[in-house]
């Protein structure tokens, strides 16, 4: 055992082998490889050998002077040799390829110098250059796989299977074995292509999916990366369902082009989010017509600093926007934001503007000093039981606020107008969701006399957001639990964040004026299920290590979420995930009227007040008036 960690500590000290060792071990392969290639030259016939030690007197010492003159420049002797990979072999076939170029120089220079004779056959570079590549590659691969055996003995370390037979799946296997802060070792890959099943990546066998069930049965790895190149979602799921079942923590290597500077990190490998659990078809947008829209045009965002509009932004970015107005009044958010902007996107087409969208004579300034083309409306009071004890602040920024922005988008002649609306909107049992409601049909009816183009987007939870419940079960995980929950039958639709905000922009592209479009939300998803997989997720156990508490409806909370209501139906678009919402609505003045008349009413009066103005806007609202204390603003 001494003897073993002699041979560690000789051959990989703690700091690395020193530079000069690697420079030194390099040129001696340099003159093994020209004597060797004299050798070959002779055909090995010693009778030559006196001739062949006169030449080699020459020769070695031009060939070591000019090898590690490129060395030195080339810097071949600086990378560290355990983590040696096939980049670092190109690059020594190229520096030795230079050395020989450079020799072959020399030979011309000297022809005429030694009797119309080459000092260095042209035969003998050749084999010199084949060798002196393949004995520096070797070695550097030998001094890898040795430090391997030394230090990760495959015995000492926890079993990892990698899903993906791809490019990605080779590199996250070199990723694991090249990071000194692995301590795992790769045991097999899976696949569900049938053209890999059986064969054999990087010394170990390609499993198909069908098999992965047994394989965790029998083996028990204790983890498995998600490493394919462009995984469908449904084999995502299936894959992530299984290890579950085997209680295998399932970890997911992030898209290529968050890779540090190409190379895929250890620490980039992370444990799988709910999310991927939900991930339908990806969104094929029609990105023409989106660039067709966006590009060139000066466009406002608000709400800019929550969780639609900061991705929204980001979204926007690659169609080639003039400039981005990030409207907010959260001033740290909106910070944040900006840092993004800068370091994450290099991106500095875009105007910073903290304001409150119900201030009128502040959004009349910013529409005179930007006059945006395209508005996307996404701020907002959302939270359900919040708005439910300050009907007026929904009342104020939901519908007065939207009044707002949307006047001075007609007054100063916005090409569009989108407003980002909700499911809860539909047959409101609350007020949040009458106050959407209320935008919606105030919005639809601008358009029928403006020359702005206002239209309308309708889809359900974003998962993730500020205010979700995902954020939520993880801070409750994070601490133990419980995991409440205000209904076991609650259900609720839910997209993720870029997915939503992809399909605004589609829809957007799409739009002729008055249209209320509906996002396809999929099935819907039961919150006491969503619950159990997060914390399955998490390595622990529901009901045992996870206790999981039912704590009532909140003040206008619905157990089902609607995306239509009785007197809706929905038409196809082009786009098989986006709808357009068909119904019947009242004139324009009366619209109008009903909003003075509320917006009125809210400063002035009582709740019951508001809710019965609501209801006579929105026949469907059936406030739950659950919230009578003293007080209520």
């Amino acid at each position: 055992m001494k003897h073993i960690h002699s041979i560690k500590a000789l051959l990989f000290p703690r700091n690395y082998t020193p530079g000069w060792v690697i420079f030194l071990l390099d040129l001696a392969i340099v003159m093994v490889s020209i004597t060797l290639s004299q050798l070959i030259r002779y055909n090995f016939d010693l009778p030559h050998t006196d001739r062949l030690y006169h030449q080699l007197e020459l020769i070695i010492p031009v060939v070591l002077g000019v090898r590690a003159a490129t060395f030195l420049i080339f810097r071949s002797h600086a990378g560290i040799i355990r983590y040696t990979n096939a980049e670092d072999t190109q690059r020594i076939a190229l520096v030795v390829l230079t050395g020989s170029m450079a020799l072959g120089l020399v030979n011309i220079g000297t022809f005429t110098l030694m009797d119309r004779i080459f000092l260095i056959p042209f035969s003998v570079l050749t084999i010199d250059f084949l060798i002196t590549t393949f004995a520096m590659s070797a070695s550097r691969l030998i001094i890898k796989s040795l430090y391997h055996q030394l230090y990760h003995s495959p015995g000492k370390k926890p079993g990892v299977v990698i899903y993906g037979a791809d490019e990605y799946g080779i590199i996250t296997k070199q990723t694991l074995e090249r990071d000194a802060g692995s301590r795992y070792r790769v045991i097999a890959f899976f696949d569900n292509d049938p053209s890999k099943s059986g064969k054999n990546l990087e010394n170990l066998k390609i499993n198909h999916l069908r098999h992965l069930s047994g394989f965790l049965q029998a083996y028990q790895p204790q983890k498995l990366i998600l490493a394919k190149k462009n995984l469908h979602y449904q084999e995502r799921k299936q894959v992530i369902e299984t290890c579950l079942d085997y209680k295998t923590n399932i970890l997911s290597i992030p898209d290529i082009h968050s890779w540090i500077n190409g190379d895929l990190s250890f620490n980039q490998i992370k444990n799988i989010e709910i999310e991927d659990l939900m991930n339908r078809s990806p969104i094929v947008l029609d990105e023409a017509r989106i660039k067709h829209q966006v590009r060139n045009a000066v466009i406002l965002v608000t709400g800019a600093a929550g969780s639609i509009g900061s991705e929204l932004t980001r979204q926007l970015i690659r169609f080639g926007p003039r400039k981005l107005i990030l409207l907010d009044q959260a001033e740290t958010p909106l910070y944040d934001l900006e840092i993004s902007l800068q370091e994450d996107f290099q991106f500095t087409d875009y105007q910073i503007v903290v304001g409150d969208i119900t201030d009128e004579s502040r959004m009349k300034q910013i529409f005179s000093s930007h006059r945006p083309d395209i508005v996307y409306h996404a701020a907002a009071y959302k939270h359900v039981p919040m708005m439910e004890t300050n009907p007026s602040q929904a009342v104020s920024t939901n519908i007065t606020g939207t009044r707002i922005l949307a006047e001075q988008a007609e007054a100063f002649r916005t090409r569009q107008f989108v407003l980002i609306s909700t499911d809860k909107a539909v047959n409101p049992t609350n007020v949040m969701g009458a106050s959407k409601r209320i935008a919606e049909i105030y919005i639809r009816n601008l358009n029928e006399y403006s020359r702005t183009c206002f239209v309308t987007t309708r889809f359900g939870n974003v998962l993730g957001s500020s205010g979700s419940v995902i954020p939520r079960f993880k801070k409750q995980i994070e601490q133990g639990g419980p995991l409440t929950i205000t209904h076991p039958q609650m259900t609720r639709f839910f997209m993720t964040l870029s997915e939503a905000c992809q399909l605004v922009l589609e829809a957007g592209s799409m739009a002729r004026g008055g249209e209320i479009y509906l996002f396809d939300m999929g099935e819907s998803i039961q919150i006491t299920e969503l619950a159990r997989k997060m914390i399955r997720i998490s390595g622990l156990e529901p009901d045992k290590d996870i206790a999981i508490r039912y704590t009532g409806l909140r003040p206008g909370e619905k157990i089902h979420e609607e995306l239509l209501n009785d007197r809706e139906r929905p038409l196809p678009t082009h786009h098989e995930k986006i709808m357009i919402v068909k119904e019947e609505h009242p004139s324009s003045n009366q619209v109008k009227q009903d909003i003075a008349e509320l917006e009125q009413i809210s400063y002035t009066t009582r709740l019951e007040d508001i809710t019965a103005k609501m209801k006579q806007m929105v026949p469907e609202f059936q406030s739950t008036q659950i919230m009578q204390e003293k007080g209520i603003s």
